[in-house]
């Protein structure tokens, strides 16, 4: 398993969460048999990998439709780098 926590300091925090969705959180607790700060640490931990996802997808978008970027780039020699 992989520890989310790392070397950091642990914080105690408290939000607000729909009675249906805590519900189902509460049946994979029991399913699984992990603490809810478990399940909330780890679903926390994947939001912020695929909003980073997010943020290169729309990077590499935005760069793709930048004409005066694309026309900057140089092709190197061995067909694999790119030089800016």
């Amino acid at each position: 398993m992989v520890h989310l926590y790392g070397q950091d300091s642990i914080e105690k925090v408290t939000f607000n969460i729909s009675s249906s969705l805590k519900e189902q959180v509460n049946e994979l607790k029991e399913e699984f048999g992990v603490s809810l700060s478990t399940i909330y640490n780890e679903a926390i931990a994947n939001y912020l990998r695929q909003k980073e996802l997010e943020r290169w997808s729309a990077g590499v978008s935005k760069a793709l439709n930048d004409q005066e970027y694309l026309d900057e780039i140089v092709h190197s020699d061995d067909d694999e780098l790119y030089e800016y």
